[in-house]
């Protein structure tokens, strides 16, 4: 028990420095396409309005942090004997830190009159609000449209880092038409990123970086490409089948596209694939593998809505087949005029030493999933053992272990694991004040009655995490509303698996969808392509997809058949 709450309360430390990191770094999760179509003048007003928010959201925090610490302070935590507080700290010196770096960028990035403009213009907001007050007390449910739909997208599209936006919306709304003590943001966000589950989200992103570093992922690519290189689009067979299995190891979807996309890309513009090609099906690829587990994206939602881990890891791996057969179709259609002269079958010997080499690469996915699923050890453990897998393969077996880059290694990964964890924290605290405000009785009683039952549910479904897959990014789409929409789809009669499948596929369409979802452009920056040249490509790939994604809503067999 006691390394349990020590895991738990060094994990919190590790992801508000991280968050700290990743607002110095510019790491956090926000929507650039709309502030970079702006001219040079305009665009450097927004990154001063959006680092103004950043510093309000972290002194709104602050205070109620330091509060709750003290609150905590009597508290002993029951195995290691020590006061509650080393638990909440991390809010309280997080926040601190955040405060003085975005201050310092308003220093740096900012001119006077810039700064003044800026500073007049959310003064001027916050005038109208407080001076409204009387009035939104008793707007009720309106209040949710002013405060999580309107204060939201406008700064979201202002390039306000989401979980910013999240938490001066929260603020707003609580502390503008509501009389709840603004103590409960904090606690509800601490809540929020102190599932013991998510301490699985830094050590698999750990993991997919070794893979990379260690020669791993290349042994399994050079396989592939050694079974199928040799047939017309085989390289596009080989980069999805690369995806389906390094997305099994891994879990992180930047990881995946970065250990593929420099071993395969080179070979395939030798073979006259133009670029915007290439990252069209890498993006989908990434699109598809969303439910490989073990998926960041699959330990987040199980984390929020108390779906079985083992199982959501489980239904993920047939839907994922069915959309890569239907981006592989896609892929043979676009390559039937292929020159394939000069590419001879390779000689069995040569596929089986291939085989040989890449055989502790392969066998690593089997035996995360077969831990996981069997309960010999859970997603956090497992993804410690595959830790520890790939470092002995690195060292003895490949002999690619470049210790320069450990170090930068583990502060990207604190950095990614920050920014993740602080949009869990402030969109559970937004889920609750939903929750509370009545919108999701009502929500749960509109939808339990919709036209279509089952059908019209995932019809909507689809259609909303589509919207918010490009707009809000997967992560924070399904932590705000998987609480919401799960229970509800019980009513209605929706495996809680099948649903979850059908939400995460649909998030990920959105999410590298151009010209919004911003994993389009991930995917853009990895390959070293320019966005443009992918537009008019991926639309094909993108169509596969959804026609892939209804047949899993249709058939539900395909991901509990085998729960």
């Amino acid at each position: 028990v006691w390394s349990d709450e020590l895991a738990a309360v060094m994990f919190l430390w590790l992801a508000m420095l991280g968050a700290v990191i990743a607002l110095r770094r510019s790491g956090h999760m926000r929507l650039t396409v709309l502030v970079n179509l702006a001219n040079p003048a305009l665009r450097a007003w927004l990154e001063t309005v959006s680092a103004m928010v950043v510093a309000l959201v972290v002194l709104l925090i602050l205070y109620p942090a330091f509060e709750y610490t003290l609150d905590e302070m009597p508290i002993t935590l029951p195995a290691l004997d020590i006061s509650g507080a080393w638990r909440t700290a991390p809010l309280v010196f997080g926040t601190a830190l955040m405060l003085v770096i975005s201050l310092l960028q308003l220093c740096e990035r900012a001119t006077p009159r810039g700064l003044i403009t800026a500073i007049a213009f959310v003064g001027a907001v916050a005038v109208v609000l407080i001076a409204a007050r009387p009035m939104l007390l008793g707007l009720g449910h309106y209040n949710l449209l002013i405060f999580f739909v309107a204060m939201v997208s406008a700064c979201i599209a202002m390039g306000v880092p989401i979980a910013f936006a999240f938490g001066i919306a929260t603020y707003a709304y609580l502390g503008l038409s509501t009389h709840v003590p603004l103590t409960v943001v904090v606690s509800r966000a601490q809540e929020g990123m102190a599932h013991l589950i998510l301490l699985s989200v830094p050590l698999f992103i750990v993991l997919g970086y070794l893979i990379e570093m260690t020669g791993m992922a290349r042994a399994m690519v050079n396989f592939l490409a050694a079974l199928l290189g040799h047939v017309r689009a085989g390289l596009s067979y080989v980069l999805l089948g690369a995806v389906y299995l390094v997305s099994g190891i891994s879990g992180a979807k930047a990881a995946d596209m970065a250990a593929v996309a420099p071993v395969l890309f080179p070979e395939m513009r030798r073979r006259g694939e133009k670029p915007g090609e290439l990252v069209a099906l890498l993006s989908t690829s990434a699109a598809m593998s969303e439910t490989i587990p073990p998926s960041l994206v699959l330990i987040t939602i199980g984390s929020v809505t108390d779906v079985s881990i083992a199982a959501l890891f489980t239904g993920g791996l047939l839907p994922a087949l069915i959309l890569a057969v239907a981006l592989g179709v896609v892929a043979r259609m676009r390559a039937r005029h292929q020159d394939m002269t000069g590419f001879e079958r390779p000689r069995a010997a040569q596929i089986g030493r291939a085989f040989v080499v890449a055989l502790p690469a392969l066998l690593l996915p089997f035996v995360i999933r077969a831990a996981v699923v069997e309960g010999v050890a859970t997603a956090t453990e497992v993804s410690t053992i595959g830790i520890v897998y790939a470092v002995i393969c690195g060292l003895f077996v490949y002999r690619q272990f470049d210790w320069r880059r450990l170090y930068p290694m583990l502060i990207d990964t604190a950095t990614l694991t920050g920014a993740i964890l602080l949009i869990i924290g402030t969109a559970t605290a937004m889920a609750w004040a939903l929750t509370q405000s009545g919108f999701s009785r009502d929500l749960t009683a509109a939808m339990a009655n919709m036209p279509g039952g089952k059908v019209g549910f995932l019809a909507v479904s689809i259609v909303a995490f589509i919207i918010l897959g490009a707009v809000l990014e997967g992560i924070p789409a399904l932590v705000l509303f998987a609480p919401l929409l799960f229970p509800i789809a019980r009513i209605v009669g929706i495996h809680e698996v099948h649903y979850a499948m059908v939400v995460i596929l649909a998030m990920g369409i959105g999410l590298f969808a151009p010209p919004i979802g911003v994993g389009y452009y991930a995917a853009c920056a990895i390959g070293r392509v320019d966005p443009d040249e992918g537009m008019r490509p991926i639309l094909p790939y993108l169509a596969a997809l959804f026609v892939g994604l209804l047949i899993v809503a249709a058939f539900p067999w395909l991901s509990i058949g085998f729960l």
